[in-house]
């Protein structure tokens, strides 16, 4: 007599406000084979994490994150560095880590995906920021984090509009964003190598390369090399957004090319050094302001800091992918 195989268990975390739970609960159970499931509701005072560490601590194989990037982000700090699997269910706007992982924003397709066997391990960053007040507090993140237009991008997003048109409202934001020039005065050192001062107008680390609408920010990153990956913006007037903007296309270009081709993570920058956009790569990166300045992680601000560390934890992270 041969005895059935155990059934695995899955825990969804889900944010009401973005989720209808009843057409989701139809498609689980038509892909959900073998699992047994369990549901948690996001609060707007509890995102995501305890709901997500209940489900690790239940040992429970699979963790769904169904929500936007917040949700994504505090369901994948819990389930890192445990034997669970991420799986995940995009329905935000920015949706920065399925697109980035090539994930359908098909709900039943990103459902079947979820439920399914194939995986990757990927890398997550954990950024430790300094508050004006000299307390510190660490943010584990996905894709990106930063200072300048990132972090700018969201502040000026106005969310009626991305209700109305969706992720193209952040074209908007960042029309908004581009301005300042190089305001931000800082000091960095990279793999705790020499400090070094300079003048900026925006800061991003990543372990994602893309933004949204494909915008490919970091075209060197790839989610499971064990690298950080730095772009410093530095325009000079006019000329200068023109540098970064041909940039930005050129490497949009290259990136079709090589999706076209079935390449999608051979697209790299082409390393011109130039001063206007310098991208860097280490595992660690410590950068300090003169003046405090609005930080960003994966499409969350979390306020204004005086300095930020960021470091690689490699392979932490299971996640399905189709």
């Amino acid at each position: 007599m041969n005895t059935p195989a155990p059934r695995k268990t899955a825990t969804v975390v889900y944010n009401p406000i973005k989720v209808n739970r009843e057409e989701l609960a139809k498609l689980v159970d038509k892909h959900a084979h073998g699992y047994d499931v369990k549901w948690e509701e996001t609060t707007e005072d509890d995102p995501g994490y305890s709901q997500a560490k209940k489900g690790v601590d239940a040992g429970d194989d699979l963790v769904i994150a169904c929500g936007g990037d917040g949700t994504v982000r505090l369901v994948a700090e819990a389930v890192s560095e445990t034997e669970a699997s991420l799986g995940i269910i995009p329905a935000g706007t920015g949706n920065l880590l399925a697109r980035n992982l090539r994930l359908d924003a098909d709900f039943e397709a990103a459902v079947r995906t979820a439920f399914g066997e194939k995986e990757r391990t990927i890398d997550l960053c954990h950024a430790e920021v300094t508050y004006p007040d000299t307390s510190k507090e660490t943010f584990p993140f996905a894709v990106m984090a930063g200072v300048g237009i990132d972090a700018q991008m969201i502040a000026n997003t106005d969310d009626d509009l991305k209700k109305r048109i969706g992720f193209f409202a952040y074209g908007v934001a960042i029309l908004k964003s581009l301005k300042g020039g190089n305001r931000i005065k800082l000091t960095r050192r990279l793999d705790w190598g020499r400090w070094r001062t300079l003048r900026a107008h925006s800061v991003i680390v990543g372990n994602c390369g893309d933004l949204v609408n494909n915008l490919t920010l970091l075209p060197d990153a790839v989610p499971d090399d064990g690298k950080l990956d730095v772009v410093i913006m530095r325009p000079n007037g006019i000329f200068g957004w023109a540098i970064i903007g041909g940039r930005l296309v050129w490497q949009m270009s290259q990136k079709l090319w090589f999706t076209l081709r079935g390449q999608r993570e051979k697209a790299k920058s082409s390393g011109d050094g130039s001063d206007s956009l310098r991208y860097l790569q280490g595992e660690s990166i410590e950068v300090s302001f003169s003046h405090r300045e609005v930080f960003e992680v994966d499409g969350d601000e979390i306020g204004e800091v005086d300095a930020f560390h960021v470091r690689i934890a490699p392979g932490v992270l299971k996640v399905r992918v189709p």
